[in-house]
């Protein structure tokens, strides 16, 4: 269930992007506003998250859960309305940027529940498992806009229906989370770590976190990670129709991106989970989706390269993707006994900060086109825009930020550490017990 409703919070954020040519021609407004319906995303996070990472750590999950699935539901139905003729077609934008804004409202709400989730419900064997589990619904609600949403809008007309679509499973799943989540933890904790969860207050757990080193390394480096793959996902079919690539074939690439991520999360959870091999994973895939991205921003400036597109976006979403709920499991390890939610939920709040940065310089660095008759993009008079040097600055940066990652992330893992002691104690007192038992007898 919580992987549903973590899927819907990314299939809802995604909605316009792989069509946003289409958005901007139905509703009137230009392919930067478009855009702004996924940036209002980061921005409303940004704040929203010190509140949420709160609520989780000393609310519990359910409460939680249930407001964000009303949050998406409502702001799912106010989109739907807002694209109606019966109303002004100036307010078409402003309307259905309020619905957009109630739906950015949700996403911390469940953004932050896997490692939480992992944290309170399973033990130390099955903890990355579950996370990645729950994480890559993330991309599965990606999965569904890159496909769905280049299918059901084959011309500008079917912008309504797309919205109506979308907003059935946000009602379903509000009255499924209303209904069907009844606790927050399980009555016997399945794990030491898990008893002794949320055992920093919030506002300490922020100062240990800013004291450690090892965290705000993870915090800046792969919050910059986050940055990319929200760009990438948020500017593909942008990028690719300029030079001639169809909408479907952008969210071909999507798609890919996405089950191939899907595929790498499968193998490195269970693999991390058997050698708790968290730091080594994450460098190295870090390192790979380096190489990816450079290989993606040469080859999306070539034309008639769809195979190579593919291929570029498909190794991007393998070794890009999959790290996320290694490296949110990474986090808890270097920063425990700081909240879960706290310490993911930084590290996601930094991944927004800089997605807005990054977003607004990609776009900030594209050029009008003079001449571009390869073009497959539905903006109306506005001239297409050149890509060529944003998607190589946006390669430069991730490359930077994970060189950095490599050479100066070190840290233990104070979580297993922590449970190997506990587990150290528990055996002692046993011990201990069974002595005294066989000494009064």
């Amino acid at each position: 269930g919580l992987s549903l409703f973590i899927g819907l919070g990314w299939l809802l954020w995604l909605t316009f992007a792989p069509v946003a040519d289409h958005s901007a021609q139905f509703m009137g407004v230009t392919l930067d506003q478009i855009n702004w319906l996924s940036i209002i995303y980061m921005v409303v996070a940004i704040p929203l998250s010190f509140g949420t990472t709160w609520m989780l750590d000393t609310l519990g999950l359910r409460i939680t859960l249930v407001l964000g699935s009303w949050l998406n539901m409502l702001g799912a139905v106010l989109r739907f309305v807002g694209i109606m003729r019966s109303l002004p077609s100036a307010a078409n934008f402003p309307v259905v940027m309020g619905g957009q804004t109630l739906c950015a409202l949700a996403q911390p709400l469940v953004i932050f529940t896997p490692t939480k989730l992992a944290a309170l419900w399973f033990p130390e064997h099955q903890r990355a498992t579950a996370n990645m589990i729950a994480s890559m619904s993330n991309p599965l609600g990606i999965l569904i806009a890159s496909i769905f949403s280049p299918m059901i809008v084959g011309t500008t007309n079917n912008i309504p229906l797309l919205l109506f679509i979308y907003a059935v499973p946000a009602a379903i799943i509000c009255l499924l989370a209303t209904v069907g989540i009844r606790d927050s933890a399980p009555p016997t904790p399945p794990s030491a770590s898990a008893e002794s969860s949320n055992s920093e207050p919030f506002q300490e757990g922020i100062k240990l976190l800013l004291r450690n080193k090892a965290y705000m390394i993870l915090l800046l480096c792969f919050g910059s990670g986050i940055a990319v793959f929200t760009c990438f996902s948020t500017l593909l079919e942008q990028i690719m129709c300029v030079r001639g690539y169809t909408n479907d074939f952008a969210g071909l690439c999507g798609g890919l991106f996405i089950v191939f991520g899907i595929v790498g999360a499968g193998f490195l959870g269970l693999y991390v989970d058997k050698t708790k091999k968290f730091t080594e994973v994450t460098k190295v895939n870090m390192s790979l989706s380096a190489l990816a991205c450079i290989a993606f921003s040469v080859v999306s400036q070539m034309r008639n390269q769809g195979i190579a597109v593919a291929v570029a976006c498909s190794l991007f979403g393998f070794f890009g993707f999959s790290i996320y709920p290694v490296a949110m499991e990474l986090s808890v390890e270097c920063s425990y006994p700081v909240g879960e939610a706290t310490s993911a939920g930084l590290i996601f709040i930094s991944g927004q900060i800089q997605s807005v940065i990054y977003i607004l310089l990609l776009q900030g660095l594209t050029k009008p086109m003079a001449y571009s008759p390869f073009s497959t993009c539905s903006v109306g008079g506005d001239a297409a825009l050149s890509w060529r040097v944003p998607v190589l600055v946006m390669a430069g940066l991730f490359s930077v930020f994970t060189c950095c990652f490599v050479i100066f992330f070190h840290t233990k893992y104070r979580r297993l550490d922590a449970e190997a002691q506990a587990g150290g104690k528990k055996t002692t007192l046993t011990t201990c017990d069974s002595t005294s038992n066989s000494d009064q007898k």
